[in-house]
């Protein structure tokens, strides 16, 4: 089973204000390991409250939101930033 990574316009928006290693690391992360296994929640971790029903991947600092859209096999990526600031403002 193949999932399809896809990205929100606010997710696109903050990886290009990341450095390029770190972009190339996160795109990585993402076709490597998360797009190619049959369960994409067994590398993340459920988040709570006010973002009930996203999941989160930690990749060294930085944390990616994500969406678990399993009728369509695909994971949407909502935000992306330091661990320190990516929950800070709203998701959604």
């Amino acid at each position: 089973m193949t999932w399809k990574v896809e990205w929100d316009d606010r997710a696109r928006k903050e990886m290009r204000h990341l450095d390029q290693k770190v972009q190339r690391e996160i795109l990585l992360y993402f076709r490597d390991r998360i797009a190619t296994v049959d369960d994409p929640r067994r590398f993340g971790k459920q988040l709570g409250g006010d973002s009930c029903g996203l999941w989160r991947y930690r990749l060294g600092a930085y944390r990616m939101v994500c969406r678990i859209e399993d009728d369509r096999l695909i994971v949407l990526v909502v935000r992306v930033g330091h661990r320190g600031r990516v929950y800070r403002r709203p998701i959604g």
